[in-house]
């Protein structure tokens, strides 16, 4: 297993961070304009920031005074594609199967 899916994962796994990428799909935002919407100070803001950053997610750049935040689009290809390993398994379709264990184990009785 590639240890940056436990990064990402761990990354994704808190509301605030994923409301955060959520922001960022629109655009690239500054910090102070990610914050706003939360009731948490800048430090904790910035603390979840750290944390997306670390994980591939977003990257942040400083443009004059103002740090910018801007969605990673390839970030979540590796996770993404780990995830889609499990697709390949068609659901169980438990009706059919209950039909299936009656017909075989009705033939087998006397």
């Amino acid at each position: 297993m590639d240890p940056t899916l436990d990064t990402v994962f761990a990354a994704l796994a808190d509301p605030t961070r994923r409301s955060i990428l959520t922001m960022l799909l629109e655009d690239d935002m500054a910090v102070t304009d990610v914050a706003e919407p939360f009731e948490m100070s800048l430090a904790a803001i910035s603390k979840h920031l750290t944390i997306l950053a670390a994980a591939g997610l977003i990257a942040q750049e400083k443009r004059g005074r103002v740090k910018w935040c801007k969605l990673e689009p390839d970030a979540l290809k590796t996770a993404s594609v780990w995830m889609q390993g499990f697709g390949q398994f068609e659901p169980v379709n438990l009706d059919a199967f209950e039909a299936f264990l009656e017909r075989e184990l009705g033939e087998d009785r006397p």
